[in-house]
């Protein structure tokens, strides 16, 4: 019993370690959004406020962004769908032998890097441009073709992936059937395949779409005169973020679980109402009155859709009436009085500092003041400072004889009138 507790506690230790770890980046990066300082930072904190919203919503460089990112994502959705079902329906019916080969084939983009596959895009396409002899502003050098193409080379495999997982859970026989009750093969793909395959096709949509939207290995050489969402913000990056981002990412992580609760309750619902059916009676089934559960009941991720929808709700009309200026200009005083503080302080250190090297030169000065006697330089006396003066070099001539080891050559009177002549006789 004791082991039983302790590895369930170490299991919710390892849940409580791996969430924190994979979602606490965004929680952080949720809270910048509200900060009032002008560099994403969770803290210290200093004031609520909502101005990062607004300024997202009025930078017309990520909305732009937004909408490329839209337009792209949804032409990826559409060929990289129609080229996955394909490539899965051809999977299932091609010659077992071949099935091994054609499936790497398919599956060799999701191998190759996002750079190579966008540089081939790119060079590829020009080729052709060129080869057909349209300029250079036609639809094969469009930055939407481009990106559209290149991202669904390899998007189009992640589809096919979904689809074929869904696939081998069909049973032919069914085609069958509808083929032998006389349907053609369009009619028996459009009213007994298809169907089957929806809830695949809506997964592969949506892997399509948020694989394109985040995509920017291959993009970044494509996209032209249309950068997307991941191009606008690599490249704001690279001059200095502010909590806008926050804020954009903030909302990119609202609509995921507003989506995601959603498909959640509708899928609890479904459970719910089959469950009721099941306990009903022949006559209410086939009248219809049976008891349908409703929306709330018993349908946790309901109850919780309904709970974030109302605290969306409560935010966005606090933030109609709420205004941070009378916190920001208390903190930006707050700043400067501490500021002031801080430059007072380094100017009472350097002060002491400039006192104490005063008093530590005021000790060594009469050391240094005292005069040096004799000659004990080395050069007798040649470079003294009265050496080139008049009558004070001659009274120190004098004074000290012939010491500089030159005989008196380069004495100031050497070249003197009587004087030399005097020495000369002598």
């Amino acid at each position: 019993m004791k082991n039983l507790s302790l590895m369930r506690l170490s299991i919710w230790a390892y849940l409580a370690i791996f969430f924190a770890y994979l979602l606490g980046p965004l929680v952080i990066m949720s809270i910048t959004a509200f900060n009032s300082p002008e560099f994403p930072r969770a803290t210290p904190w200093e004031c609520l406020t909502f101005e990062w919203f607004s300024a997202l919503f009025q930078d017309e460089r990520i909305l732009n962004g937004i909408k490329n990112s839209i337009l792209v994502g949804a032409g990826t959705v559409v060929l990289s769908v129609a080229m996955g079902l394909a490539g899965a329906l051809m999977l299932t019916q091609i010659w077992p032998k071949l099935r091994a080969t054609y499936y790497t084939i398919i599956i060799a983009p999701i191998l190759v890097p996002g750079v190579v596959i966008g540089i081939s895009t790119l060079v590829f396409w020009d080729r052709i441009n060129r080869m057909v002899g349209l300029g250079a502003d036609s639809f094969l050098s469009n930055g939407l073709f481009l990106t559209v193409i290149g991202q669904s080379t390899f998007i189009a495999s992640y589809c096919m992936l979904v689809l074929v997982a869904r696939l081998q859970r069909y049973d032919i026989a069914l085609t069958e059937a509808a083929l032998d009750l006389g349907a053609t093969h369009a009619q028996a793909f459009r009213k007994v395949l298809l169907p089957f395959m929806k809830p695949a096709i809506a997964s592969a949509a949506v892997l399509a779409f948020l694989a394109s939207f985040e995509n920017y290995n291959t993009t970044t050489f494509t996209f032209g005169e249309y950068p997307t969402l991941t191009i606008e913000l690599a490249q704001k990056v690279r001059y200095g973020i502010t909590p806008a981002i926050s804020a954009l990412a903030f909302i990119i992580v609202l609509l995921t679980v507003f989506a995601a609760l959603f498909n959640e309750a509708n899928i609890r619902r479904k459970e719910l109402v089959a469950e009721a059916r099941k306990d009903a009676t022949v006559e209410e089934l086939s009248s219809g009155q049976f008891k349908l559960p409703g929306f709330l009941s018993s349908n946790w991720a309901a109850v919780a859709l309904v709970i974030v929808a109302c605290a969306t709700v409560t935010v966005v009309g606090t933030a109609t009436v709420y205004s941070p200026q009378q916190c920001i200009a208390d903190v930006q005083e707050q700043k400067r009085m501490e500021s002031e503080l801080r430059i007072q302080e380094l100017l009472r250190q350097r002060e002491l500092r400039r006192q104490q090297q005063q008093e530590e030169q005021g000790e060594t000065a009469p050391v240094q003041s005292q005069p040096a006697t004799g000659n004990n330089s080395g050069f007798g006396g040649v470079f003294a400072p009265g050496t080139l003066s008049g009558d004070g070099a001659e009274a120190e001539t004098e004074s000290e004889g012939n010491n500089s080891g030159f005989g008196g050559v380069f004495a100031p009177s050497a070249l003197g009138g009587d004087d030399a002549s005097e020495g000369s006789d002598n």
